[in-house]
């Protein structure tokens, strides 16, 4: 095996999945340890006889379906005695070992002798996609949904390179992915062969850390090695490249498989005495925020969250990838921060004297222009990856660690300064933020002329479908808005594509989320234009009985570059227009969404009144046993309010087209 690249030392990392169960056990604070060991599988049948497939260490009590085995065997205990196969064999089984339980993918000629063994696993379920892409996103919202790492797999050439997106959209938002390509023969790479694609070092940038695997004894030791990196510390895709010839000569697997990362050696638990300080500063404050962004839903931290919130008595924001971190009924909760932030969130990091950031990462979309941002606030910036803190704004306590600890020692110390008489007093504070809550709150304008207003549409989901649904999206108008007008209660409800912003996400997605969690309701909401990238994976939900619903939010536009040429292009609207220009009907007509829903085999309803909108959702909501595609028919001119124009300062955020907020009024 070589490498294409090294383990990002600035990332820390939590323990391996490999070394507790997923989900059922508080992180270890990382030790120096002799190299680490994948898990036990099940009795390996004798030397030189290929173990049965789909027999593999069984999950601990409790564990969901495609939680990690349980802890490595301690010395004493018996490991199964190695057995001959062939490295697609060793990679099937390793799989299995993990506790994979849901692949997603398409094969091909590099990767199909890993196919063949996988058509014998009774435990992995493999879903064939139409489309690479589709594999990647639906890993991911598989991924983002459970909290358990997603899965694909493609073959070399174009297979590999079509996963390049998923690959970048699940690196820039910090989900646990592990991508699996088939390469061409050893004897090829390099060589220009048919369907050969360095696609290791293609996804590079994109990945947390890639493997080429030329040597069929590596296989186990590498996919073990891959979950490790991708589930733990501050998540990420990790890439898997496997010559053809690898997966078809033979080997010898035995399960547990040593591995080693040198300088990998991830850090959760936070020092003591920054987290103290960072008490004494919340306690010090007048004007206090709790800026809390994606890595608190990554480290299941929302309940220390909740506690913490209470015990301060602070503000707290939550940013479009912590929406659902924290609830959205709660009184402490002022909303979203940012470019489409409510007034209150986007004024208080403004004025704030002290922001706690809390596995968030000071992005443009929240900042607004830098230089300008929160100009009298001090920081307490605390993240699992220490790349991220003070790369765009200096922290003044910088804390290292997993959210879930660091916000439990917060919790401590907070409290022991509550009980020597030390606490903060916000009363002045919470008079103002009271005040901009309640004078801007978020809203929006029925159409003049009697047209659907997407905001109602969307609205309307989230109360029929319940806080206990799960809501996906793609990047727009329909983002922002699914953002905004759906009231999340609880983590993992809201998965979009923050990050990279990736037009054709929702879909997918919303396919691997209802596969992770197939007792839940699943809505995506959709734009038209992101819909047209990736809705041939409707076929897949119907062939594969993964029941989804779909709200295609048609305003017949790429609608938030509409909007952009709207406002900072004197409306002249170039290549936007989705729908037919010589037709006088609203929304994009061509294609027909009803009838495509109706040819991929789902149920496919079209809503152009509101006076409909219930009925039609409920029917939809009735229907669990088939996709369900509802189109939207939407007014092309909404627009996504509040705004921060791109490169402009935060205080110049407006609450509607050309009205801003009077702050020196209510100060």
């Amino acid at each position: 095996m070589t490498e294409q690249s090294s383990p990002a030392p600035s990332k820390a990392h939590a323990p391996s999945p490999l070394d507790i169960p997923a989900k059922t056990a508080a992180p270890r604070p990382a030790q120096p340890r002799p190299a680490a060991t994948a898990q036990p599988g099940g009795t390996a049948p004798p030397l030189g006889t290929a173990p049965p497939l789909g027999t593999g260490q069984p999950l601990s009590p409790g564990q969901p379906a495609g939680a990690q085995p349980a802890a490595a065997p301690r010395p004493h205990q018996a490991i199964p005695a190695p057995v001959r196969v062939t490295g697609a064999q060793a990679l099937v089984l390793a799989l299995e070992r993990i506790g994979v339980d849901t692949v997603f993918g398409i094969p091909g000629g590099a990767v199909l002798p890993a196919y063949d063994p996988l058509l014998d696993s009774t435990q992995i379920r493999h879903i064939l996609v139409r489309h690479e892409q589709g594999a990647g996103h639906a890993a991911t919202g598989y991924a983002q949904a459970t909290g358990r790492t997603g899965v694909c797999m493609a073959t070399s050439g174009p297979g590999a390179t079509n996963l390049v997106t998923p690959l970048a959209d699940a690196y820039m938002d910090s989900v646990p992915v592990v991508a699996i390509t088939g390469q061409v023969a050893t004897s090829l790479i390099g060589t220009d062969g048919f369907q050969e694609a360095d696609i290791s070092g293609i996804t590079y940038p994109v990945t947390k850390h890639n493997f080429l695997v030329t040597k069929p004894e590596d296989i186990a030791r590498t996919v073990g090695e891959a979950f490790h990196l991708a589930s733990t510390g501050r998540p990420g895709p990790v890439l898997v490249d496997i010559a053809k010839d690898a997966l078809q000569a033979t080997t010898v697997f035995t399960w547990p498989v040593p591995f080693d990362l040198p300088g990998y050696h991830p850090v959760t638990r936070p020092h003591s005495r920054q987290v103290r300080e960072a008490a004494r500063m919340i306690s010090d404050a007048k004007r206090p925020v709790l800026y809390v962004g994606g890595g608190v839903i990554k480290a299941d931290a929302s309940a220390e969250l909740k506690v913490l919130a209470e015990l301060t008595g602070a503000p707290v924001v939550t940013t479009l990838m912590a929406r659902g971190a924290f609830p959205d009924s709660h009184p402490l909760h002022l909303g979203m921060p940012g470019m489409h932030g409510t007034v209150a969130a986007v004024g208080a990091l403004q004025r704030a004297d002290l922001i706690v950031a809390l596995g968030a990462r000071f992005d443009d979309r929240v900042t607004g222009r830098l230089d300008s941002f929160a100009p009298g606030a001090r920081i307490v910036h605390a993240d699992i990856d220490p790349a991220e803190i003070s790369k765009n704004r200096r922290a003044d306590v910088p804390i290292v660690g997993d959210c879930k600890e660091v916000i439990a020692e917060l919790i401590t110390a907070v409290t022991s300064d509550r009980e020597h008489g030390v606490e903060g007093d916000y009363a002045d504070w919470w008079a103002q933020l009271s005040q901009w809550r309640s004078k801007y709150p978020l809203g929006y304008d029925e159409p003049a002329d009697g047209s659907l207003a997407p905001q109602y549409v969307i609205e309307r989901i989230g109360r029929l479908a319940g806080p206990e649904a799960v809501y996906l999206a793609g990047v727009g108008q329909h983002q922002m808005w699914a953002a905004q007008f759906i009231g999340y209660e609880n983590p993992r409800t809201w998965i979009n594509s923050g990050g990279a912003g990736t037009m054709g996400f929702a879909v997918p997605a919303a396919m691997g989320a209802k596969v992770g969690l197939p007792d839940a309701t699943v809505w995506a909401i959709d734009g038209d234009g992101c819909f047209q990238m990736t809705n041939q994976e409707l076929a897949t939900c119907a062939i594969e009985s993964i029941p989804v619903k779909i709200a295609i939010i048609n305003n017949g536009s790429l609608g938030m570059v509409r909007q952009w040429q709207t406002l900072f292009y004197n409306e002249r609207y170039s290549n936007t227009n989705l729908g037919d220009k010589k037709a006088e009907v609203q929304g994009t007509r061509i294609p027909d969404f009803v009838k495509l829903a109706e040819a991929y085999g789902c149920i496919g309803l079209r809503c152009e009144r509101k006076e409909d909108v219930d009925s039609v959702i409920e029917q939809a909501m009735a229907i669990n046993d088939q996709p369900v595609v509802i189109d939207f028919i939407v007014h092309k001119d909404a627009m996504v309010w509040p705004m921060v124009a791109a490169g402009t300062s935060n205080d110049d955020i407006k609450h509607a087209r050309g009205l801003a907020p009077e702050w020196e009024a209510t100060e």
